[in-house]
């Protein structure tokens, strides 16, 4: 048992001793990107990260790193397993003192591994960003007049076109109203037409109406004389 915990501490030093290696690199190579970028800053000569050898330098150690990484991650495991399957007969101290030391170590490679790859990303991604502008500033100023009017000739091209939709949605609607005004008339004639002959069907009922009417006038008239007689004399029995 004290074999394996031994290789299992020799193999975690090992890939230690080559992660801090590799990191060291690759914490140059971000430092280079910076400079390289203040450099193309001040210059405004060329893109950052131009260079292809550079980017596949990137991929390949970050690619590198991250397996070691992983492999000092399984030697920890297995070294927490041995821990815990001793847990019976009380590991010593100093055993887990050595779990724990490698556990730290780990996680601090994994920070500044993190740490120094997303600072290399932001370079990458703000150098192409800044490539597509100056590409994008580029081609306007490439860009020759006859492009720029054939450009306002398609916009007014489709203004046009916008504006005879307009005019098509706009005359459909007229004659749809049109059509709504026509069918009432329609109706209202066919209304009209009904009642004539209703009337012309049945005189004896128009007449009884207009003689039902007259009554009415004439009852009015006779309440309102009624009205008028008693309010007179009322006046009259009061000013006596």
């Amino acid at each position: 048992m004290n074999d394996k915990i031994d290789n299992l501490r020799k193999r975690a030093r090992q890939l230690e001793n080559e992660i801090d290696l590799k990191l060291v690199s690759f914490s140059k190579l971000g430092t280079n990107y910076s400079s390289h970028r203040d450099d193309v800053n001040s210059s405004d000569t060329s893109p950052l990260l131009s260079a292809s050898n550079s980017e596949h330098m990137f991929d390949t150690m970050a690619m590198e790193i991250e397996q070691l990484l992983a492999k000092l991650t399984e030697v920890n495991d297995k070294m927490s397993e041995y821990t815990n399957s001793i847990s019976m007969s009380s590991p010593s101290s100093a055993l887990l003192h050595t779990l724990q030391r490698h556990r730290d170590i780990l996680q601090d490679y994994s920070q500044e591994f993190q740490k120094t790859k997303a600072n290399i990303t932001a370079c990458r991604e703000r150098e192409e960003l800044l490539g597509s502008v100056r590409r994008d500033i580029d081609a306007y100023k490439s860009s020759s007049g006859l492009n720029r009017r054939s450009e306002i000739y398609l916009k007014e091209n489709e203004h046009i076109r916008n504006a005879d939709r307009i005019a098509d949605e706009t005359i459909d609607v007229a004659l749809a109203t049109k059509e709504n005004l026509r069918e009432q008339r329609n109706t209202m004639k066919k209304i009209s037409t009904g009642m004539n002959n209703l009337a012309n069907r049945f005189p004896l009922l128009n007449s009884l109406i207009q003689r039902i009417n007259i009554r009415k006038r004439r009852d009015t008239l006779i309440i309102g004389g009624v009205v008028a007689v008693c309010i007179i004399l009322l006046l009259l029995y009061a000013f006596r």
